[in-house]
């Protein structure tokens, strides 16, 4: 029993036969067609052009599916042995369907690229562990294949999606980036930098306490991603908008909005009141100036403008909170 427990769960690739390279270069055909059109149907869309290559990158895929079936049957017979890439130390491995969802238009090419590319390097690896003239053969032909699928996918890939089809689709994923993730984000961070700003140096400025005033930062600030989150989430589901999931939307909006009101709220855990309070001063300054450039770079809104805008919102805000801790 204990032996078991120190027994490797995968097996060397030094250890396996010609016919057992062959299954494992069999299935692994098999999935990665699989991955293709998984691709293909996540894509399909939004990005139906490059929905296309990936279905015919998996009927090539297929096709040489096909061809080492010949090949196995010609040299060992009809049974396959049943054993995967999984099973074996060092070969490349591939991401389940639910992990593949949420990839983006540029994850999903970079993904196809690194197929390729692992593919390729594991049967020239394994070549140069092989002493035998015919399996050496195998290896290096299953090499070159898989270095053609680089060239059939360039091939692909400029039949659908030419450079204006790229252009368009790029554009699309930046435009759904924006949606989903960097205006409800903006949102949030405005909200929490400058809402929380009254009542956190009001309390400051009425108690001098660093302490109290830091209890009152974390509750305005978890109190108002909560609330934003949820209200973000709640509101509009993406499927008329196409702004996307509402629970993403709703934990960028959450999140963000959180993180606004805690970074002039953490200032008070130091103790001494005015390094405090100036600390936190120096964080709304460069919070306000973020807000500015994500605003500047994100949603196409003149660098002045914005600055102008949350700068002068920002201080009004400021201000008043200050006021309202004096009077």
């Amino acid at each position: 029993m204990l032996l078991g427990l120190f027994r490797p769960s995968k097996r060397p690739f030094t250890s396996l036969s010609e016919q057992e390279i062959l299954a494992i270069a069999i299935a692994a055909e098999e999935d990665d067609s699989r991955i293709y059109l998984a691709y293909a149907d996540i894509l399909r869309q939004h990005y139906p052009e490059s929905a296309k290559v990936f279905e015919d990158m998996a009927e090539v895929e297929d096709t040489h599916r096909k061809t080492l079936i010949d090949m196995h049957r010609q040299r060992f017979g009809e049974r396959i042995p049943l054993i995967r890439r999984e099973h074996v130390s060092g070969f490349y491995e591939r991401k389940p369907d639910w992990l593949r969802k949420n990839l983006s238009l540029d994850a999903i090419r970079e993904e196809a690229e690194a197929m390729e590319q692992q593919a390729y390097n594991f049967y020239i690896q394994a070549a140069k562990q092989v002493s035998d003239a015919s399996t050496r053969q195998l290896l290096g032909d299953l090499a070159l294949a898989e270095q053609g699928h680089e060239d059939v996918a360039r091939l692909l890939g400029n039949k659908h999606t030419p450079e204006t089809v790229k252009q368009e689709e790029d554009a699309q994923a930046r435009r759904q980036f924006v949606l989903t993730y960097v205006q409800p984000g903006l949102a949030g961070l405005m909200d929490g930098s400058v809402s929380t700003l009254a009542p956190i140096f009001a309390a400051a400025f009425a108690t001098q306490q660093t302490w109290q005033t830091f209890l009152v930062g974390l509750s305005a600030s978890v109190g108002a991603g909560i609330s934003m989150g949820f209200t973000e989430a709640a509101h509009d589901d993406g499927k008329i908008s196409g702004r996307g999931s509402p629970i993403k939307r709703g934990l960028a909006c959450g999140i963000m909005t959180a993180i606004g009101g805690l970074g002039h709220a953490l200032p008070y855990l130091i103790p001494h009141f005015w390094t405090a309070t100036i600390t936190a001063a120096i964080v709304v300054f460069f919070e306000l100036w973020a807000i500015a450039f994500i605003q500047n770079k994100y949603m196409e809104t003149p660098f002045l403008r914005a600055a102008f805008q949350v700068v002068v919102g920002g201080s009004l805000v400021l201000a008043a909170g200050i006021l309202i801790g004096n009077a």
